[in-house]
């Protein structure tokens, strides 16, 4: 029986008056070298959806995920992230953006040990200087199903929950979107289905909008859409996708490369 508790009424996270929540256009990253890890990238994702982003080793997911979560910036091209430009932002406001609007979700789940969950929860809003709104943190909690474990430290906790808490703490603000770079990778198959079916909630009960990089077709099939990356460039994308179908997709990209 799975261990993910009911999901309490929380507030939608993402506002629902823009066209899209992230917004790519033009995109190109280049490296030292001549490397060339965005190709001039359009795509957008619309508020209250799940999109998984796959490709072959190097194709640029990782990438694409740092560029369009501000967390590097593109050598050309504009990225749009709940309707601010990011290349119109200094350092001090994109660094603001991305703590106020913005959530991350790791493969590691970069909690404290020395800190139980609320307070892991809650440490963001420390380190901005604010004390932590303990119904909010409670809030965040309850909508993964972890109202009950307030007061435990990760070594109390399964690695499922651990992630849980991971992504509590990436809910606390609110963000207009929520980026996850392999959030499963480090989580056996019946926790990653327990997570991944979180992920899944948070999208329909909540609108939230969820960008997700994976390897998994089992895992990019609880996303609405599967968008392909191959060389840099979208190869194409698969809406209401299955295993078998994201499967098959990836082993015709990989035979392309």
């Amino acid at each position: 029986m799975s261990d993910i508790a009911e999901i309490t009424e929380f507030v939608a996270f993402c506002p629902v008056n823009l066209l899209e929540a992230v917004e790519l256009n033009s995109v190109t990253k280049q490296y030292a070298h001549g490397v060339t890890a965005l190709d001039d990238v359009t795509i957008g994702f619309a508020p209250g959806t799940f999109t998984a982003v796959m490709g072959p080793s190097g194709s640029g997911k990782s990438t694409l995920l740092q560029c369009a979560a501000g967390l590097d910036r593109p050598t050309s091209g504009r990225v749009v992230v709940d309707g601010r430009d990011l290349a119109t932002l200094s350092d001090k406001k994109l660094t603001l953006l991305r703590r106020d609007r913005i959530g991350f979700v790791f493969q590691a789940f970069n909690l404290l040990p020395s800190l139980t969950a609320a307070q892991n929860v809650g440490l963001p809003m420390r380190l901005a200087g604010r004390r932590p709104d303990p119904e909010l943190v409670r809030q965040s909690l309850a909508a993964v199903g972890l109202a009950e474990r307030m007061n435990h430290r990760p070594g109390e906790m399964s690695g499922g929950q651990q992630q849980r808490v991971a992504i509590a703490r990436a809910l606390v603000s609110r963000p207009a979107v929520l980026f996850a770079d392999e959030p499963t990778g480090a989580l056996d198959a019946n926790t990653s289905r327990d997570v991944l079916r979180l992920l899944r909630t948070l999208v329909d009960k909540h609108a939230q909008t969820i960008v997700m990089v994976t390897h998994d077709p089992v895992a990019a099939s609880y996303a609405d859409r599967v968008v392909f990356l191959t060389d840099g460039r979208v190869y194409g994308e698969l809406q209401d996708p299955t295993a078998e179908l994201v499967a098959t997709r990836m082993l015709q990209l990989e035979a392309s490369c």
